[in-house]
């Protein structure tokens, strides 16, 4: 891929980013990484790996703003639109595309490619370690969700059998799981060397959260019972 064309792809991509958690510091993260994992593969097609990266979450506005849209789904078609009017190949463009469409997690709709799957491990990679955690924190402030809930009896739930969103059920729901989800070697030892920092920041704040309470909900109870 020439740089103008980068550039061209880029630009497009910068206008269609919005939210913290999936700004175009997540797209140029997502980027190296891929390009890390490809040098470990064979016969990869750079032109279509480095188009998928850039444009992968250009949907994010549209699903943000109607929760019934993929974000995958509506990115791709506008990743091939995009490409097609700009004097890409369809066939490239169709390539391009079934990249973006199976980058998110979904069990009937599984990457294929090598460059589909590079992507799909760059993606999730990102969501790997501390900076999953930071970028779930990111988007549970922005949304307004709370770092935890709390059980009947006042305590601090972990989040594993909470319904109602916070951190600590997005980290026992999503993020403690994804470590065993990737299709490439290369993608898979990245993620594992960032598991323990993720686990010992969740067990860390679970620990401080509920040692507050715990000791609090005591000594509360006695300088009540004083009066």
């Amino acid at each position: 891929m020439n740089r103008e064309n980068f550039e061209l792809l880029e630009n497009f991509m910068l206008e269609c980013m919005g939210d913290s958690a999936h700004d175009k510091d997540h797209i140029y993260r997502v980027l190296y990484n891929a390009l890390e994992i490809a040098d470990t593969e064979q016969n990869v097609d750079y032109d279509v790996l480095v188009s998928a990266c850039l444009l992968h979450d250009i949907g994010r506005k549209e699903q943000f703003e109607n929760p019934a849209l993929c974000h995958a789904v509506v990115g791709a078609d506008k990743a091939y639109k995009f490409l097609v009017e700009k004097g890409f190949a369809v066939e490239f463009a169709e390539k391009v595309k079934l990249c973006i469409l199976t980058h998110r997690f979904r069990q009937n709709n599984t990457p294929q490619s090598i460059e589909a799957k590079i992507l799909f491990d760059a993606d999730k990679i990102d969501t790997t370690g501390t900076i999953g955690i930071a970028r779930t924190l990111f988007y549970k402030g922005f949304v307004g969700d709370p770092l935890y809930s709390l059980l009947p009896d006042g305590h601090v739930s972990d989040g594993e059998n909470d319904i109602k969103p916070s951190f600590f059920h997005e980290y026992k729901y999503k993020l403690e799981k994804l470590y065993t989800r990737f299709y490439t070697k290369k993608g898979n030892e990245i993620a594992k060397q960032r598991q323990q920092s993720a686990i010992s920041f969740y067990n860390d704040m679970f620990s401080e959260v509920s040692s507050s309470y715990d000791n609090g909900l005591n000594l509360l109870d006695k300088v009540l019972e004083q009066e």
